[in-house]
C-alpha cells in the first residue's frame, strides 16, 4: 500500500488518513473484494485463528454490503473496475473480565429501578481497539483510494462483551462501513452528518439476503440473534457463523476421513 499524499480526516471517535482520486472512484461501476488479512507483524497476536477469521470476515461483510449501494460486486475470479483489499495492522484484545464487570454494572440499575433507564458507562479498563489499512486499485494497478483507520472502544458507545475479540469484532464493521462510504460517495465519511442507510442495507443487517448474491460469500449478518447476543454481552461467535465457507457443513468425505484416522495407543 502506498502512503503518499495521505491527509488527516478524523471523525469524532476515529483517527483516519485518506487519499482519494475522486474522478476515478466515481467513474468505477464494479468492485472486487480481496479477503481481509492480518498483517504478518501481528499474526501471532492475542487471537486464535477462528477469532481472526471472524474479525476479518466482519470487515469483508461490511464492505460488501456498503459497496453494494453503488457498485456491482464481482467474484474474486472476475475482473472489476476496482479491487479492494484491507489489512488489519493493530489490535488490542478486550479484557473479558472487566467487560463482564461492566455488563453486571449495567444490569444492576434495571433490577433496582425497574422501568427506569439508567445509562451506566462502561468501566474504562481493558477496552479493545482496531487499526486497519485499506486501498482500492484500478485495473491498471494504480491506487485510487486509501485509508489508514484506527479506533478504540470507549466507555459510552461500546457495548461490553465477555470475549477477548468482542471490541475488535464490533469495530471491524465500523471500519468496513467507513471505507465503503468513501468509495460510494467519493468523499470522506467523517466530518458530516451520516446519511441514513439504504433499505437494502437495513434488511441485510437483520439477517435478510444481501442485495447482491456475491455478498453471500461472507455469510449473513447475525440479525436479531446477534442483537440479543450483544445485549447479553456474549461472544460474537454465538450468533455470527462467519463466512459461507466457515458455516458450511462438513462434507461426508471429511467426516469419513476423521472417522478413519487411527487413534494412537
Amino acid at each position: 500500500m502506498s502512503y503518499d499524499n495521505l491527509t488527516t480526516s478524523d471523525g469524532l471517535l476515529t483517527h483516519s488518513q485518506l487519499r482519494l482520486s475522486k474522478d476515478d472512484v466515481l467513474a468505477a461501476k464494479s468492485v472486487r473484494i480481496i479477503s481481509t488479512s492480518f498483517s504478518p507483524a501481528i499474526a501471532q497476536g492475542p487471537f486464535t485463528e477462528p477469532q481472526k477469521r471472524l474479525i476479518t470476515n466482519a470487515i469483508d461483510r461490511s464492505l460488501c454490503l456498503g459497496l453494494s449501494d453503488r457498485f456491482q460486486i464481482a467474484s474474486p475470479a472476475q475482473t472489476a473496475d476496482l479491487t479492494v483489499h484491507a489489512v488489519v495492522t493493530h489490535v488490542a484484545a478486550t479484557d473479558a473480565t472487566m467487560a463482564g464487570v461492566s455488563k453486571v454494572a449495567s444490569v444492576a440499575p434495571s433490577l433496582l429501578l425497574p422501568g427506569v433507564p439508567v445509562p451506566v458507562p462502561r468501566v474504562p479498563i481493558g477496552l479493545g481497539s482496531l487499526s486497519v489499512e485499506a486501498e482500492a486499485r484500478g485495473q491498471s494497478g494504480n491506487q485510487v483510494a486509501a485509508m489508514v483507520w484506527a479506533r478504540g472502544a470507549n466507555s459510552f458507545t461500546s457495548s461490553p462483551r465477555v470475549s477477548t475479540e468482542g471490541d475488535a469484532y464490533d469495530l471491524a464493521s465500523e471500519f468496513g462501513d467507513d471505507f465503503s462510504k468513501l468509495l460510494v460517495t467519493g468523499k470522506s465519511p467523517f466530518g458530516t452528518w451520516p446519511a441514513p442507510p439504504s433499505l437494502d442495507k437495513v434488511k441485510a443487517s437483520f439477517g435478510a439476503a444481501p442485495k447482491q448474491v456475491a455478498c453471500e460469500t461472507f455469510g449473513r449478518s447475525p440479525g436479531l440473534p446477534g442483537a440479543i447476543e450483544k445485549g447479553l454481552g456474549l461472544p460474537p461467535s454465538w450468533a455470527d457463523n462467519g463466512s459461507a465457507a466457515d458455516s458450511a457443513p462438513k462434507k461426508q468425505s471429511d467426516t469419513d476421513a476423521v472417522a478413519e484416522t487411527p487413534v494412537p495407543h
